[in-house]
């Protein structure tokens, strides 16, 4: 090899191995400083994306937790509450003995009767002033109350939608509905097909040009009916839907794939609404106009699905559920009482049935927070493998990049003293 001072060619190779070394210093200083091994995407693109998911679903989880466990306080209170009243009812029970037993007179029976009048409005008041977070409890809402759990993957999604019958002096209890799981729902198809092939696929900004409508049948027996708007985006009417409440149904945008429709029904390409629909008392119909995407006047289909949000719904009786009025019985005589003591033993029937649904819940929505606590505890430790600083490692890589430092600015330093042995040839 000849001598030459136009390139220090050990010199480059020096200070490349030595910036090399650095950037390595750095990154594993980065990685001990942080207690992530992965601080950017340069580290670990895949890593970064799987972590990212990771924490995602770790927030939802611990969310849902908190979510159970307000649902958990919610039943609580109304479970104070009904129990208050078995303690009214058994109270009202003895007077309407008293009475039935002949031998008080008649300021005594009006006596009785004035303390049981008062058991009923007391009935009553803790009907209309039972509230959670400023919210009426016993409202008899055929939407209930909706308790969202999940790691905010649509597959985990869970709803246990709570029903709260109406109490007072002529509802007292609630016996005879069923409480069934479900992930049974409807995809309304918004896209336009053309012998099975998508031609225009539906967005959440295009305006329909029809409606929904949703009849519901109350635990009464009686039926209501929510019809949307009709000439709103797509989106707002998926919002409408969400915040009418109605009972068991969610709604959300997809494709017809993802809502598990079979090709030969839809394209699987296809955009539309998928309604979660776990309530065999609600019916979904499209009104006259069909519900298409614009600018395509294709008939909107509804179909069935299986991949709805899993939903745990209070289903009232085919007939109605069963509900004790006492608004109407007094103790002013003897037969009186005697027909009062068989409608408060109905009452009090009524009454331990609908606590047995909220125990039941409770229960329930306990058993979702455990396990929503264990699986983020899982998901986090799933997390901290992918993610976290292997000190030992790192404090290895740390010492071996130091040394490596040191010897390259030396040999940089050598490398560019050597060629000053190029001068004791001229001279």
């Amino acid at each position: 090899m000849s001598l030459g001072v136009l390139n220090n060619l050990s010199a480059v190779y020096a200070e490349n191995n030595l910036n090399s070394t650095d950037s390595s210093l750095s990154k594993t200083l980065q990685q001990l400083s942080s207690g992530s091994r992965i601080n950017s995407g340069a580290d670990d693109a895949a890593g970064l994306s799987l972590v990212n998911g990771l924490e995602a679903n770790q927030t939802a989880l611990a969310q849902s937790e908190t979510n159970a466990t307000e649902g958990v306080g919610l039943l609580q209170v109304a479970d104070g509450a009904l129990s208050q009243v078995t303690s009214l009812l058994n109270r009202a029970v003895t007077l309407a003995t008293e009475v039935s037993n002949g031998t008080l007179n008649s300021s005594q029976d009006a006596a009785a009767n004035q303390e049981y009048q008062s058991i009923l409005s007391e009935i009553n008041n803790i009907g209309n002033t039972t509230t959670y977070n400023q919210n009426q409890v016993f409202n008899g809402a055929a939407a209930g109350v909706a308790i969202y759990t999940g790691d905010s993957s649509t597959q985990s999604a869970s709803i246990d939608d709570l029903y709260f019958a109406k109490m007072s002096s002529a509802d007292v209890g609630d016996a005879g509905g069923t409480v069934q799981q479900s992930s049974a729902g409807q995809f309304v198809d918004l896209s336009l097909d053309t012998a099975g092939a998508l031609t225009t696929a539906a967005t959440l900004g295009d305006a329909t040009t029809g409606s929904l409508d949703f009849t519901i049948k109350n635990a009464d027996g009686t039926t209501s009916t929510i019809t949307t708007n009709a000439g709103i985006k797509v989106s707002a009417l998926i919002q409408q839907i969400n915040e009418d409440g109605i009972p068991g149904v969610t709604a959300s945008f997809t494709t017809a794939g993802a809502a598990g429709i079979l090709p030969a029904t839809a394209a699987s390409g296809d955009t539309g609404i998928l309604l979660t629909n776990s309530n065999p008392n609600v019916t979904i119909a499209l009104d006259a106009t069909p519900l298409a995407d614009t600018p395509t006047t294709a008939t909107t289909a509804i179909d069935a699905s299986k991949v709805a949000t899993n939903t745990i719904e209070y289903v009232a009786n085919a007939n109605g559920d069963t509900t004790a009025n006492l608004a109407a019985t007094n103790l002013t005589t003897q037969g009186n009482a005697e027909s009062a003591l068989t409608s408060l033993n109905g009452a009090i029937a009524d009454v331990a049935a609908q606590d047995g649904y909220i125990g039941a819940q409770i229960n329930t929505l306990n058993a979702v927070s455990s396990v929503m606590s264990t699986q983020q505890e899982n998901i986090e430790a799933a997390q901290n493998a992918v993610q976290a600083t292997d000190y030992a490692a790192a404090s290895s890589n740390m010492s071996k990049y130091e040394i490596l430092s040191q010897t390259g600015i030396a040999a940089l330093a050598q490398a560019n003293s050597s060629q000053q042995e190029v001068l004791k040839l001229l001279q």
